[in-house]
């Protein structure tokens, strides 16, 4: 089955970092968020990727084409002119990159790989977001579901702490980021039959989240895997910082693997 990843956006609420990169490129921990998405499948036994790209797209084509020797020990001989690899660290990836256009919508996105994805279900997600949902039970709730697509659904945290105060107006304790306003909301990690690229319009302009996912619902074809573990976009700085302190004191649920 393989796995698409929206990774095309101008992140434009996170400026700081994407004037030079991508939002996908993005680093925690070293790594970019990319990265820490395919590790998530990857640790499901989810290889096949397709990476659906668009604002600076140069830059995630030459971080794969350079994977082998980015993350391999090197000897560089500048007197013959040689490169001698030693210890290496590879992925059992397979990575197609689909330059999408630099304006494209997301649905414009997503239906470009249609002819990549054939008559066959796929995974779909977002290139800013991580979670510790587990894609296999993601996986197997769709396939019970008998619907055209599953949509992980989540509740966010809210942005700021809670004061906990009782009849006297007493603060008594302090609830650090407790869920927002109680709703579920679209938190990518989808799984879908290859009929829902039907449901996506043709032009650039289409907008997944709008027409096609409305569709879906009107049809009676959209479930919903409700998952109230770990999950956290990458949408502002403050964000990334969160997630490079969870990484760095080895806290991320994310990190299933290894």
């Amino acid at each position: 089955m393989k796995v698409l990843i929206l990774a095309g956006g101008l992140g434009s609420r996170l400026s700081e970092e994407t004037e030079l990169k991508p939002k996908p490129m993005v680093e925690i921990g070293g790594h970019p968020i990319l990265w820490h998405i395919m590790k998530i499948y990857s640790h499901y036994g989810f290889n096949d990727f397709i990476i659906l790209t668009g604002y600076k797209s140069h830059i995630i084509k030459e971080y794969f084409i350079n994977y082998y020797h980015r993350y391999s020990d090197v000897t560089v001989n500048m007197q013959t002119n040689t490169v001698t690899v030693h210890k290496t660290r590879q992925e059992p990836w397979s990575v197609t990159m689909l330059y999408t256009g630099l304006n494209t919508m997301t649905g414009g996105r997503i239906k470009q790989a249609a002819p990549y994805v054939g008559n066959e279900p796929f995974l779909l997600t977002y290139g800013d977001g991580v979670s510790d949902i587990n894609i296999a039970d993601l996986v197997a709730s769709h396939r019970a579901c008998g619907k055209l697509m599953t949509m992980t659904a989540v509740k966010p945290s809210g942005r700021f702490g809670a004061l906990v105060i009782d009849g006297q107006d007493t603060v008594t304790s302090f609830m650090e980021k407790p869920k927002g306003d109680g709703a579920w909301i679209n938190g990518g990690f989808f799984v879908c039959e290859p009929e829902v690229m039907k449901y996506i319009g043709e032009g650039d302009d289409v907008i997944f989240e709008r027409a096609p996912l409305e569709s879906l619902a009107r049809a009676g074809q959209l479930h919903a895997y409700k998952y109230e573990g770990f999950w956290q976009p990458m949408d502002t700085l403050r964000d990334k910082i969160q997630l490079t302190e969870l990484w760095k004191t080895n806290k991320a649920p994310w990190k299933k693997w290894e």
